[in-house]
């Protein structure tokens, strides 16, 4: 006792109390087994297919035309049983037609009557012969010795008679205008009746511009009075032009 005293100091901090210790940790019971399922199926996609395929015999190697279909095998005729010939030909059956005809002499004849070709025609520029064809050059006069050279198109003959009938079609069609609008001559016997019929109104509007009062004291008596004079002057001007005139023209409106 007195010497744990001894060794302990005045100054040493107490010491302290004990503390409980920490709780075990858990394991699984099954940790074991996945490690090994692990390790087992670790990298099984690194193989090219199946790790255990059947390897093919030497023996079965690919021969030529060995994956061509092959036709069905041909069914052999029973015995006793023959198939008799056919009386009428297939319809595939095509017959050899052998001609009769003597086809050197047939060449040889139409070598003979045959026209002789033509020479084309050269033109040579240079000392070392260099020619090319005239008729694509356009010196030698092709189109100036056609049959139909300098006539007229069809179709430009078609297309000016068109633009012909069309304006003959236009100026039909004005003149019906101007004759719908233009004016028409009155006859004698129209003449005649119109002027009399124009000296009559005179007559009665004279007659009603004398039977007005001498004296006109209201504005509607001098109104009366200035439209029968207006009504007189153009009647006389009216029947003055007729009479003046043979040939009178009445507007179409």
């Amino acid at each position: 006792m007195a010497t744990q005293s001894a060794q302990e100091g005045a100054c040493d901090p107490p010491p302290r109390p004990a503390q409980p210790g920490k709780p075990a940790r858990y394991i699984s019971k099954y940790s074991e087994f996945v490690r090994r399922e692990a390790e087992k199926n670790k990298s099984q996609w690194k193989t090219m297919g199946p790790a255990k395929v059947a390897v093919p015999s030497p023996n079965d190697f690919l021969q030529k035309r060995s994956k061509e279909p092959k036709p069905a095998p041909k069914k052999k005729e029973e015995e006793g049983e023959k198939l008799l010939p056919l009386s009428v030909p297939r319809r595939t059956y095509h017959p050899v037609v052998r001609v009769k005809k003597n086809f050197i002499y047939e060449n040889a004849v139409a070598v003979i009557r045959g026209e002789p070709k033509k020479p084309q025609h050269f033109c040579v520029d240079s000392r070392q012969g260099d020619k090319y064809l005239l008729e694509p050059s356009g010196l030698f006069p092709k189109y100036t010795r056609k049959k139909n050279y300098g006539v007229i198109p069809k179709y430009v003959t078609r297309r000016n008679e068109e633009m012909k009938r069309e304006e003959e079609e236009y100026q039909a069609s004005v003149l019906e205008q101007l004759q719908k609008k233009a004016m028409k001559t009155l006859s004698e016997e129209e003449r005649e009746n119109v002027l009399k019929a124009l000296k009559k109104n005179w007559e009665e509007t004279n007659r009603a511009f004398q039977s007005l009062p001498v004296l006109t004291d209201t504005s509607y008596k001098r109104m009366h009075k200035q439209e029968l004079e207006l009504k007189l002057q153009q009647l006389e001007h009216d029947i003055a032009a007729i009479e003046n005139y043979k040939t009178v023209y009445i507007a179409n409106v």
